[in-house]
């Protein structure tokens, strides 16, 4: 089970039609506040004490795992329901945590190899199970994944159970192991009403036959507060057609303003990953060895030919602080 505590409270504007938001959240409603949890401004928990995950996740589980679009698409249209402005991310200096992901040369814009430390993710909302893409990045911990906000929470609504990572996926096969969360965090404006403009998440996973995940995969660096308008590379595990999940893609190119949905202050590169990819790691210029700094956010419908992302200022930066040092 999954226990939560949300710190704060924020609504955002939604004027768009038909967003497209890859891989989401489900219809749980929210469980109730933990006393374990660790107070931090701006920053929702959830402690997961339910260790089943690994031995959960068979083959046949996260093949037959569905991205959840037909839930995020109910999700935007809540907060379209209910409309109100959120100020944009107060814009910090510039931070950048060094990592050790591996020196890995990638082609753009094709299929890839497996990468170590990005992988996919697997949980279960509602009694549904989901799957999205994620990423090891650099902590204190050094057991710390980057996702997307809605493939933690529902935002807003209950944290995921059985919340899992399989880093360097190929086909069904896990070669790193599977590797369960113990603690899930958002910010507050992401899970308390599923602002596009926080859509990211960092689980910190249990240790692994005595190992911490950075040891075993690597992890990337982390930017924070960087320019706009940089060249990206960006990579996920896209399961809804034309793909099928199974293998590692990648799209690549320099990242522009949303112009449809302003209010969100995300920016887009040339894409067409569909659900599945969500949460999969954006690198700053053109391999899986850059620092990462955003997250396959959304799209504008099945047929979108860019991917959006969050800006990650010091908003996300506190999140990823508190799973960072998280114990």
């Amino acid at each position: 089970m999954t226990s939560t505590r949300t710190l704060a409270t924020s609504l955002m504007s939604l004027t768009t039609a038909a967003l497209f938001a890859f891989c989401s959240a489900g219809q749980a409603t929210a469980a109730p506040a933990s006393p374990d949890n660790k107070d931090v401004a701006g920053v929702s928990s959830a402690a997961v004490t339910d260790t089943s995950g690994a031995d959960y996740w068979t083959p046949e589980r996260m093949r037959s795992a569905i991205p959840a679009d037909v839930l995020a698409k109910k999700a935007v249209d809540r907060q379209k329901a209910n409309p109100a402005v959120l100020p944009e991310q107060a814009k910090g200096p510039e931070a950048k945590i060094q990592g050790n992901a591996p020196q890995i040369q990638t082609k753009a814009n094709a299929s890839e190899s497996p990468v170590s430390h990005i992988g996919k993710v697997f949980f279960t909302l509602g009694g549904t199970n989901y799957v999205c893409s994620a990423n090891s990045v650099a902590s204190t911990n050094r057991n710390t994944v980057s996702t997307a906000g809605h493939c933690l929470n529902e935002g807003p609504g209950a944290f995921a159970t059985k919340f899992t990572f399989v880093p360097a996926y190929l086909n069904g096969a896990a070669p790193y192991g599977k590797w369960t969360a113990k603690a899930l965090y958002a910010p507050t404006q992401w899970s308390s009403s599923g602002s596009m403009q926080y859509d990211t998440g960092f689980a910190v996973m249990s240790q692994l036959n005595g190992r911490n995940l950075a040891d075993v995969v690597g992890a990337s660096g982390v930017s924070f507060n960087a320019a706009r308008g940089l060249a990206y590379k960006a990579f996920g595990y896209p399961a809804a057609s034309p793909f099928n999940g199974e293998s590692l893609k990648s799209c690549s190119g320099t990242a522009t303003n949303d112009p449809y949905s302003p209010e969100f202050n995300t920016q887009g590169i040339p894409c067409n990953m569909t659900g599945g990819s969500s949460g999969g790691p954006w690198f700053i210029g053109t391999s899986s060895s850059g620092y990462q700094n955003s997250v396959n956010s959304y799209g504008y419908g099945t047929n979108s030919t860019k991917m959006y992302g969050p800006y990650w200022g010091s908003v996300i930066q506190q999140a990823y602080n508190t799973a960072s040092s998280a114990s």
